[in-house]
């Protein structure tokens, strides 16, 4: 089942069971996917192109997260805590810290990276491989670790 028909059918489902904010959640990723394919002039995303939009969405509600947790707006704090579980639904199963380090360890040896100077090759390296399963900012973090 592609991503776009899972979420109608949870669309409908959310509809059924009167999940307002589930399915607010729902359109506006359905509306990100069309968007997207409407900008690149396809009749359907790959699965690297979901996973991308998806990456996006996660990326930008912790962003808003962050900030609204530092201005103190707790409610808008809560309703995107749900948000963001709704749309982590839709993601592959994410990767665990060990999980992470190994790949990034097994990068590092494969672009025979010695020093942060080679970062930008690690990362380039690494991104691909953990697309969709992890966060860029942990990858990075991992990198730095391993490469100090």
């Amino acid at each position: 089942m592609s991503l776009l028909e899972r979420l109608n059918s949870d669309m409908k489902q959310a509809m059924r069971n009167k999940e307002k904010d589930k399915l607010s959640v729902i359109r506006m990723v359905k509306a990100s996917l069309q968007n997207e394919v409407i900008k690149l002039g396809k009749s359907e995303l790959s699965v690297d192109e979901e996973l991308t939009i998806l990456s996006r969405e996660v990326k930008q509600r912790k962003d808003s997260l962050h900030e609204f947790d530092k201005a103190g707006r707790q409610d808008l704090v809560d309703k995107l805590r749900t948000e963001l579980a709704v749309v982590e639904l839709y993601l592959p199963e994410q990767l665990s810290e060990e999980e992470l380090s190994n790949i990034v360890k097994q990068t590092i040896d494969e672009v025979g990276a010695t020093s942060k100077a080679d970062m930008g090759k690690v990362m380039a390296a690494v991104m691909p491989k953990v697309k969709g399963k992890t966060d860029g900012s942990l990858v990075n973090k991992f990198v730095q670790q391993h490469l100090s």
